[in-house]
């Protein structure tokens, strides 16, 4: 491709990657002020990222597609290896350790398997047949997955599914049948959630009732996006994130943070970015170059839209604790490796102008 044709590619949506570097940039200059140990390394996913992107926006989507079994395989052999090479943190087993590179291949193989998804729903008449056996594929990953344990992954994951699932002609029948079907096992979910997860869960209805214990995390995240109020405290300035009261405040509480620190004028601002960069999603869903690329496109919007949800919700004390990283803005490496390259497949969605 010459540099006409790698142009071409960015003025295809533009607003998507201005969206996203707003985004980020808000992310470092948080990080720097509340978590300055996690870098120059935080650098080095960053660059990773930057290269990603650039990869898969030069990267024709029909070649994906066409690869889109084998890159499945890979992302099942990918999702095996912490089971057995993983380093073992707070009871999980979802990292993999290279020197001081730390690779979480949940959130990596994410985007791959909503591709997969895309080709084999599209490719096929959605009968009850085709989808059992895609609800077959998407159950390996999920419980590999489950057993590092990772609930909310696995959530998104399905959350990718169900994207592609609805960009498609389907029977209404059909879908009855498997709204049916998912609300006749639903209760069974609680009987294999671990004890912390139900902790997490009783503690939303009250968090004081366990103050010291699973409430704890909402209940200084509620201080913190309160004591922020308009203008923030300042970088550097929050009582929450620099005297450490709020756990994990530079990934599954970055939200706070932000709140804390640059008030409600910074938390707006990062939610208008955010939903700046779903709208852009959608009108590349709506603009396309083929069926699969639309299934792609709306598997990685309510995916995206679900974890934002999820961990906004979470550090507004509104939805249960599970552990989710703000797309782009969270210092998790994968995760923002993983976006990016999303982001850079977007780019070859949508239609040329």
């Amino acid at each position: 491709m010459n540099k006409l044709a790698f142009f071409a590619v960015y003025k295809r949506e533009p607003a998507l990657v201005i969206g996203a570097v707003v985004l980020v940039v808000v992310g470092i200059l948080v990080l720097r002020s509340i978590a300055y140990n996690i870098f120059p390394l935080y650098y080095v996913y960053f660059v990773a990222g930057v290269v990603a992107f650039v990869f898969f926006s030069r990267v024709d989507f029909g070649i994906l597609s066409l690869f889109s079994k084998h890159i499945y395989i890979a992302s099942i052999i990918f999702l095996a290896l912490p089971l057995v090479f993983g380093e073992v943190t707070r009871g999980a087993t979802r990292w993999i350790q290279l020197g001081s590179i730390t690779i979480q291949p949940t959130e990596l193989v994410r985007p791959f398997l909503i591709l997969f998804f895309a080709n084999y729903l599209v490719d096929r008449e959605l009968t009850r047949k085709n989808l059992f056996l895609a609800s077959v594929f998407l159950l390996i990953p999920l419980l590999l997955i489950l057993l590092q344990p990772s609930l909310g992954v696995a959530m998104l994951t399905l959350a990718g599914f169900v994207g592609v699932g609805l960009s498609l002609r389907y029977n209404k029948k059909l879908l009855l049948f498997v709204a049916a079907a998912v609300a006749a096992i639903s209760p069974f979910f609680w009987l294999i959630l671990a004890p912390y997860q139900k902790a997490r869960l009783l503690a939303l209805i009250s968090p004081v009732s366990d103050p010291s214990g699973a409430g704890y995390n909402s209940i200084q995240s509620m201080i913190a996006v309160g004591s922020g109020m308009l203008n923030g405290r300042g970088l550097g300035e929050g009582v929450q994130t620099q005297l450490y009261f709020l756990p994990e405040r530079h990934s599954d509480f970055i939200f706070a943070s932000i709140a804390e620190e640059l008030g409600f004028v910074g938390a707006i601002l990062v939610i208008l970015s955010i939903f700046f960069v779903l709208y852009r999603i959608v009108v590349i869903i709506e603009s396309a170059i083929n069926p699969v690329a639309r299934a792609f496109a709306a598997g990685v919007f309510l995916s995206l839209f679900l974890q934002i949800m999820i961990h906004i919700g979470m550090n507004m004390a509104l939805l249960p604790i599970t552990g989710q990283p703000l797309p782009l803005v969270s210092a998790g490496g994968s995760s923002l490796v993983a976006t990016m390259a999303t982001f850079g497949m977007l780019m070859q969605v949508k239609r040329g102008s």
